[in-house]
């Protein structure tokens, strides 16, 4: 894995006490069917969920420098790492279809189940909108974007004049942190923001920008997949590009990331950066790479440190969720405490068990991914993380 070494993170303290799968089965229960799941069914930018008919393998990729290294090599226990692929329930039970591991940037575990391989494109669902926050951050770095207080009406009301979601001026930042203020939750079916009704219409923004905002912006923490839809047309508008172009110039390009998918809505005439892009797990470590290393690859500065700091760090919590899962710039935080110590975990999730975790304090990035849509155990891979990964570490 072709890369530049990272440097430790200060470690925040714990938001809460043990217990990670209790805390994160909550979670599950509150974001079932949400934040770009489309509830497991066939979703309307065009990629279904990872089923068996539906699996879309891509050429290797020759730039990967992917080969993995002895446990030891990194301060790991391989017995402990073995033991605990070896005591996984059989595939069908756990369902996740890959998992890797990946310290001071070197491989260390690659498993794949349920007849997927390296080569084989995951459907990332929410995890997308992480990715949506480092485009962000590259649009500002790049000063396409001015900065996160600046208003969505600034970038979108030529497009939608008049638009109710513009009325009471909710921020860049409103939207990063889903905050906006607009009469949208993923959460409930009834909002009437919700993502399901979007998915109906041909123009997600201007359903989106149709939404009236009953709460201040920046009060109120509601899921929104709009919020990360409507991020991905400023970028766009800002920079002239579509998303797929200028994720390629300034993210994907530099990571050697070539088969990317996106998904699109508006008869292709946008991308979907609220969910379901497809890549391959390989090329999600890369992504967790990059933020572990602050930004930075191979000696160039694809993204901000100051960026990676700041979208990353807790900006707010969503009341409904245990007091361990904070919430940053489309990232989200957990505390996992191993052996008595506590370490600050940042990660993407997707519905189904789509996650790229990085672990700060102790370099390491882990991504799992997996078909349990709308399931409790979608969860499971953050017991696989403390009872393997980071119980590995010696």
């Amino acid at each position: 894995m072709n890369n530049t070494q990272s440097k430790r993170l200060s470690p925040r303290p714990p938001a809460c006490s043990t217990g990670a799968l209790a805390c994160l089965l909550a979670m599950v229960a509150a974001m079932s069917g949400c934040g770009g799941g489309d509830g497991g069914k066939s979703n309307p930018g065009g990629t279904n969920g990872n089923n068996a008919d539906t699996r879309v393998r891509v050429a290797p990729n020759p730039g990967d420098n992917w080969t993995l290294v002895p446990a030891a090599e990194v301060g790991m226990d391989g017995a402990v790492l073995a033991d605990g692929v070896a005591k996984l329930p059989d595939a069908a039970s756990h369902g996740m279809s890959s998992m890797l591991v990946t310290r001071y940037g070197k491989p260390v575990l690659e498993h794949y189940w349920n007849g997927y391989d390296k080569d084989t494109l995951h459907d990332l669902r929410s995890a997308t909108k992480s990715i949506t926050s480092l485009m962000m951050g590259v649009a500002i770095d790049q000063r396409v974007v001015g900065a996160v207080s600046d208003t969505l009406g600034s970038y979108l009301a030529p497009l939608y004049p008049n638009a109710p979601a513009f009325r009471l001026g909710p921020k860049l930042d409103d939207l990063l942190t889903m905050r906006s203020g607009l009469d949208c939750n993923d959460w409930s079916a009834s909002s009437p923001g919700h993502e399901d009704k979007m998915y109906q219409q041909t123009d997600w923004l201007r359903f989106y920008t149709g939404i009236q905002a009953n709460a201040a912006p920046g009060s109120v923490t509601r899921y929104c997949t709009g919020n990360p839809v409507a991020l991905g047309r400023v970028i766009a508008v800002a920079s002239k590009k579509p998303i797929p172009a200028f994720a390629d110039e300034f993210l994907f390009g530099p990571l050697n990331i070539k088969s990317a998918r996106w998904a699109s809505f508006d008869n292709g005439a946008q991308t979907d950066t609220g969910g379901h892009i497809q890549l391959r797990p390989r090329d999600m470590a890369r992504l967790g790479q990059l933020v572990l290393q602050k930004g930075q690859w191979n000696g160039k500065q694809l993204v901000s440190a100051a960026w990676i700091a700041e979208s990353t760090r807790q900006h707010t919590q969503f009341a409904s969720l245990p007091q361990r899962n904070g919430y940053g710039y489309l990232w989200w935080r957990s505390v996992e405490t191993v052996k008595g110590t506590s370490y600050d975990v940042i990660y993407a999730d997707g519905n189904g068990g789509q996650f790229i975790m990085i672990v700060p304090a102790l370099e390491i990035v882990a991504v799992f991914t997996g078909e349990n849509y709308n399931l409790s155990k979608a969860a499971f891979p953050f017991d696989v993380l403390d009872r393997t990964i980071l119980a590995a570490v010696k």
